[in-house]
C-alpha cells in the first residue's frame, strides 16, 4: 500500500516518435481540463504495474505515469495505489477498501478478477458479480469509476485462456455500463501485437506497454473531463 511521491521527470524520448505514446508535456496539457484531484488505484498486479523493463522507457507503471501527468497538470493532485500482485477480488475488498475509504478519491481505477479467473474452477458469473460489488463499494463516496479491458494477447501457452478472458471483457463492459464508468478498451488495441507489449511471463505488460496504457487512459480522462467527479 503506497501513496507515491510524484516528482518531475524528463520525457521519454520514445514518446516523441511513437504515435501511441504521449510525451509528459503533451499529457500535462491534455489533462489540464480534468476535474479529478484525488486519484486512486486498487487491485491486483495490473494495478500494481508489475512488468519487465524496456530499453528507453522509465520504470514506471501505467498508474504511476498517469499520476505524474495529473500532478504536473494539477500540483495539488494526491495519489494512492494499493495494488498487490496475486490479489483476488475478495482480497482486494478485505485488504484495500479501508485505505481507499480513508483516502476518499474522486477518481478510482479498479483492476481485479484476473487471478480469480486463473483458477481451474473459475465461475465467470461469480467473478462478474463480485467485481461489480467491489466497484460499487469503491465508488460509495461518489468517486468516478474507471475500468479497462485486458488486451487480447493470449497466445502460446496462454491460448487456452482466451475464451474465458474474452467473456471477461464483456463482463467489464457490463460493469462499466452499470456504474457509468469511464471505460477504456484494450481487447482489440493494435499495441497488443507488438513484440514488446508483454513481459517474458506473457501475462504482465512491459514498461513500453505500461506507457501505451497510460497514454490511452489520459486521452480517455480528457474526453470525460466535462462529466465531473461522479459522472454525468
Amino acid at each position: 500500500m503506497t501513496s507515491y511521491d510524484l516528482r518531475t521527470r524528463k520525457d521519454d524520448p520514445a514518446a516523441f516518435e511513437d504515435p501511441m505514446l504521449l510525451s509528459d508535456t503533451a499529457a500535462r496539457e491534455l489533462l489540464r481540463p480534468v476535474p479529478w484531484r484525488r486519484f486512486a488505484v486498487i487491485g491486483d498486479s495490473i494495478a500494481a504495474g508489475t512488468g519487465d523493463p524496456t530499453p528507453g522507457f522509465a520504470m514506471l507503471s501505467w498508474a504511476d505515469r498517469l499520476a505524474g501527468w495529473l500532478r504536473a497538470a494539477h500540483p495539488e493532485t494526491r495519489y494512492l495505489n494499493t495494488g498487490r500482485m496475486g490479489a483476488t477480488i475478495d482480497e482486494i475488498r478485505t485488504e484495500q477498501l479501508a485505505a481507499l475509504d480513508d483516502f476518499r478519491p474522486d477518481l478510482v481505477f479498479v483492476n481485479g478478477g484476473g487471478n480469480d479467473l486463473m483458477r481451474r474452477d473459475a465461475d465467470l458469473s461469480a467473478v462478474e458479480r463480485d467485481l461489480d460489488r467491489l466497484c460499487a463499494e469503491a465508488t460509495a463516496t461518489g468517486a468516478r469509476l474507471a475500468l479497462f479491458t485486458l488486451a487480447d494477447a493470449f497466445t502460446g501457452p496462454m491460448q487456452p485462456l482466451r475464451p474465458r478472458f474474452a467473456a471477461f471483457a464483456d463482463s467489464i463492459r457490463r460493469i462499466a455500463a452499470h456504474h457509468d464508468a469511464i471505460l477504456i478498451e484494450f481487447w482489440g488495441h493494435p499495441a497488443r501485437l507488438r513484440p514488446d507489449w508483454l513481459s517474458t511471463d506473457r501475462i504482465h505488460l512491459t514498461m513500453a506497454g505500461q506507457a501505451i496504457v497510460a497514454a490511452e487512459l489520459a486521452k480517455a480522462l480528457a474526453r470525460h473531463a466535462d462529466s465531473g467527479p461522479g459522472g454525468e
